[in-house]
């Protein structure tokens, strides 16, 4: 069963894995995407003081920041492993305000807790989609939120995604903004809105752009300024059918 490989993830990944694990998102090669990520999530949620959620959030590193941000944060995932590394550094950094917690995210009992649900890379890891949200949906409070950043179309198809599923028996799906809200609201959020994933963005603004647009001329300075317009709003255009930041209102 999947849930099995996910609580038994952490043992399988050797201490290699288990150091990438800990010390992300420093560890990653996608640590510029996360941070540009994170900081997009930062802007698009009410500002603190407030309860959060962070479910999946593994070894803890998305609710460390949002712990450093000043939110009252309660960390939730499926591996002991990953909340123990997750604790055991959070006792060096004595944040006072942030707590974990095992446990499966499709079957919590939190309710009418929280301020603020996030599903940071975690939603498509879920056996089921619509139970993981219609536990965030019970966890908030009145007029709360839930935010959700996850892969989209391709990913569970990707070589990485197939490695992962056969090593450590781990869920992987496409999880594109469509499919999010259409189990939303089956669950009762009445509202939401998609963003363009914002390492989405990053790259294009700062590392694909330039090959894009290598076509034009330098010297044909507006046209160049209008085609990254385009291609910026193409990518927003683009977001709700391929990949996005999802934000769902109760």
């Amino acid at each position: 069963m999947a849930k099995v490989g996910e609580i038994n993830y952490m043992r399988k990944l050797g201490e290699r894995g288990r150091w990438h694990a800990i010390n992300k998102p420093f560890s990653d090669p996608n640590c510029p995407s996360y941070f540009v990520e994170l900081g997009a999530i930062f802007g698009l949620l009410p500002p603190p003081p407030l309860r959060v959620l962070d479910i999946g959030c593994g070894t803890g590193w998305t609710s460390r920041f949002f712990a450093r941000r000043g939110y009252q944060v309660l960390g939730v995932d499926i591996c002991p492993e990953m909340i123990e590394a997750a604790r055991t550094v959070n006792e060096r950094e004595e944040l006072p305000n942030l707590e974990f917690q095992v446990c499966d995210y499709e079957t919590m009992a939190h309710v009418a807790e929280f301020d603020i649900a996030v599903f940071y890379d975690a939603l498509h890891h879920s056996v089921d989609e619509e139970a993981a949200l219609r536990m965030a949906y019970q966890a908030l409070k009145p007029r709360g939120i839930c935010i959700t950043s996850e892969p989209g179309r391709g990913h569970a198809s990707s070589a990485h995604s197939q490695h992962a599923m056969a090593e450590y028996n781990v869920t992987e799906k496409d999880m594109p903004p469509g499919r999010i809200i259409r189990a939303a609201r089956r669950v009762g959020f009445r509202k939401s809105k998609t963003y363009p994933h914002a390492f989405d963005l990053s790259r294009l603004a700062y590392q694909g752009q330039g090959r894009v647009l290598n076509w034009i001329p330098r010297w044909l300075g507006p046209i160049r300024k209008l085609a990254a317009l385009l291609q910026m709003n193409l990518v927003c255009l683009l977001c709700r059918f391929r990949s996005g930041i999802v934000v769902l209102q109760k």
